[in-house]
C-alpha cells in the first residue's frame, strides 16, 4: 500500500520527465515516498507533471525538495545507494530483489529507509555513495550497464512490491469463465463415449476399456474451464447430426 515503503531520493536529477517518469514506475507499484535533491531545472517542474500522467501527480505534488543528500536522508536509520560501478568503497553490494527484502525487514522493524538514485548523465557520486549503508547493483550487461532513472527506480519499485503480494508465480487466465466441477466433466465423458461407441470407434473390443480409460483421463488432465465444457458438447452434437443427416 501507499505510504509505508521506503523513500526514493532521486540525486539532482537533470530532466523534468525522467522525474515524471520515476514518479509513474513508483505509483505502479504502491510507492509515494519521492524526495528530490537539487533538481538542475527548478521546481515544480512543469514537464514532470506533464510525464507524471494523472494520479503519478500526487507523488510529484508529496515530494519532499532539498538542497543536499544529507539533509534528504537526514531522517532514515538505513540507506541505499544506487549504481553500476565500483566507487572503491567497502559496502555490501546487494541485488535489487535482496535490497527490497532487506527494506521490507527494517520498515516493518520501524526503521526509516530510503534509497539513492542519481542523476542522469554519471550516476552518484563517491560522497554521495559514501552515505549509504549498501549498494544496489542490477545484474545488467556488463559492456552497457548505464540505466535510465526512471528504469532504476522502476526495477526497485517492482522488486518491493512483488515480495509484498500473494500474487503467484503463475496463474490460470479463466477470462469470464471458470474450471468446470467434475460432474460436468464426467457428463462430458459419458456424451463422448457413448458417440463414439455409437460410431464403432472402440475397437477392436480387446482394446476398448483401455482406450475408454485414456479418454477420461485427457479430459481430466486438459484442465477444461465450463465454456470449454459447452464447446466440447457443441461440437459433437454437430458432429452427429451432420452424419445422421
Amino acid at each position: 500500500m501507499p505510504g509505508n515503503g521506503p523513500s526514493f531520493v532521486l540525486v539532482r536529477p537533470q530532466m523534468g520527465e525522467n522525474v515524471g517518469a520515476a514518479a509513474r514506475a513508483m505509483l505502479n507499484f504502491g510507492l509515494d515516498r519521492m524526495r528530490l535533491v537539487a533538481p538542475r531545472d527548478g521546481w515544480p517542474n512543469p514537464r514532470a507533471v506533464a510525464m507524471a500522467s494523472g494520479a503519478a501527480g500526487r507523488v510529484l505534488d508529496r515530494a519532499g525538495i532539498f538542497r543536499t543528500v544529507p539533509d534528504a536522508i537526514a531522517d532514515c536509520t538505513f540507506v541505499f545507494a544506487t549504481t553500476a560501478r565500483s566507487r572503491e568503497l567497502i559496502k555490501p553490494v546487494m541485488t535489487p530483489e535482496h535490497a527490497m527484502a532487506r527494506a521490507r525487514e527494517l520498515i516493518e522493524g520501524g526503521q526509516r529507509v530510503a534509497v539513492l538514485f542519481g542523476p542522469e548523465r554519471a550516476g552518484l557520486e563517491n560522497d554521495d555513495v559514501a552515505r549509504a549503508h549498501a549498494v544496489i547493483s542490477v545484474p545488467v550487461n556488463p559492456a552497457f550497464a548505464s540505466l535510465n532513472l526512471a528504469q532504476a527506480v522502476l526495477l526497485c519499485g517492482y522488486e518491493w512490491c512483488r515480495q509484498g503480494t500473494a500474487q503467484p508465480a503463475e496463474m490460470m487466465g479463466l477470462g469470464r469463465s471458470e474450471f468446470a466441477p467434475a460432474i460436468e466433466i464426467e457428463k462430458l465423458g459419458d456424451h463422448y463415449e457413448r458417440c463414439l461407441d455409437d460410431a464403432g470407434f472402440f475397437f477392436p473390443a480387446t482394446k476398448a476399456d483401455s482406450m475408454k480409460l485414456n479418454l477420461r483421463n485427457l479430459w481430466t488432465r486438459a484442465a477444461l474451464t465450463r465454456a470449454d465444457v459447452q464447446m466440447f458438447h457443441g461440437i459433437l452434437r454437430k458432429l452427429v447430426r451432420s452424419r445422421e443427416k
